[in-house]
Formats: structure tokens, C-alpha cells, sequence
């Protein structure tokens, strides 16, 4: 189910809620983030990765044009916030779709959860029909995730920029069609 909480959508899965980040956000990304094995499998999260990284982030979604860009906090009934998931245009404006979760969530199937209700939900009231992802070629939970929840890949291998590793790393290339 899809609702909107102050023009932004709010997503709920059986175990999970997709909402807008607030800015009280700040520490617990903060404190799931400051993982180098969290922030290693990310283009754009630094290591260390402390609050005012976090602040940083949340300001920058803030400024975002919804109809190009939205992000969501992941939440956990019992837990609360345990991760991010957004969709952000690359540099050729096609969409594309990146997420992370806190350690102690990896392997519980909230990844897939969250990505397969928001894919549903670009599709139905974001109008998007085709979105890519990729994940680093060292990160094969990452693209299973991806394939469960219906991305094929692209055959295409391109280096992408770890911020946390300081190096770029192969990243397989995916897409996915409503």
C-alpha cells in the first residue's frame, strides 16, 4: 500500500514502511552507516561515516526534485530506521535504484521486501516503466536481490567509484522493465 505523508509517498510491506528521512534521522544512519562493510558496497557513503555525513545527506534530499529523485528511510516494526532506498538519475538522466541496509538486518529478506514494493510502486504512481542498478561484482547478495525482485543483467561491466574503498570496482550492470 502507497500513501502520501505531506505529498511524499509512504510505502508499507508486510514487515516494513518506506517513508520520507527527517532530519532526527541523523544518528541512527549515522550509527547503521559507520560499517566499512555497510559503506564498501556503496558509490557514494564515505568510511568512517559519521553524523555530519548523515545531515549532509538528508539536507541533500531535501533539495531533490521528487519528479526526478525520491528517497526513503526503510523501517522496521520494533527496530526503526535499519536502511535507505532511492531512486536517482545518472549521469545520462536515466533512473537508477540504490539501497543499503545496517548489518544486523543483511540476510532477512527486508531488502527484497523493500525494493519489490517500491519497484511496484514506480511503476503504479511514478509512472516509471524502465530503471537500472548495478552492484559491485564482490557483492553477490546484492544482485540477488536484485534479480528476485526482477532486474536482468546487462552483460555490461562498468567501473564505478567506491568513496569508502577510495577505488573504482567493477559493477555489473542491470536493468529492469515494468
Amino acid at each position: 500500500m502507497s500513501i502520501q505523508l505531506d505529498g511524499a509517498p509512504v510505502i508499507s510491506t508486510e514487515r516494513l514502511r518506506l517513508r520520507p528521512p527527517r532530519p532526527e534521522d541523523a544518528p541512527r544512519i549515522a550509527a547503521l552507516a559507520n560499517d566499512e562493510g555497510v559503506a564498501k558496497m556503496t558509490t557514494r557513503m564515505p568510511f568512517p561515516y559519521g553524523e555530519e555525513d548523515a545531515r549532509s545527506f538528508l539536507a541533500r534530499c531535501q533539495d531533490h526534485d521528487p519528479r526526478r529523485e525520491q528517497v526513503f528511510a526503510i523501517e522496521q516494526d520494533g527496530s526503526g530506521l535499519i536502511g535507505m532506498l532511492g531512486f536517482h538519475p545518472d549521469e545520462e538522466g536515466r533512473t537508477e535504484v540504490g539501497y543499503w541496509l545496517g548489518r544486523p538486518y543483511w540476510g532477512q529478506g527486508y531488502a527484497t521486501e523493500a525494493a519489490d514494493r517500491a519497484l511496484a510502486w514506480v511503476s503504479e504512481s511514478w509512472g516509471r516503466r524502465y530503471l537500472m542498478a548495478g552492484h559491485f561484482a564482490d557483492n553477490s547478495a546484492s544482485g540477488k536481490v536484485l534479480c528476485k525482485t526482477g532486474f536482468l543483467y546487462t552483460g555490461e561491466v562498468q567501473p564505478r567509484h567506491s568513496l569508502a574503498r577510495g577505488e573504482p570496482c567493477p559493477t555489473r550492470m542491470m536493468v529492469w522493465l515494468a
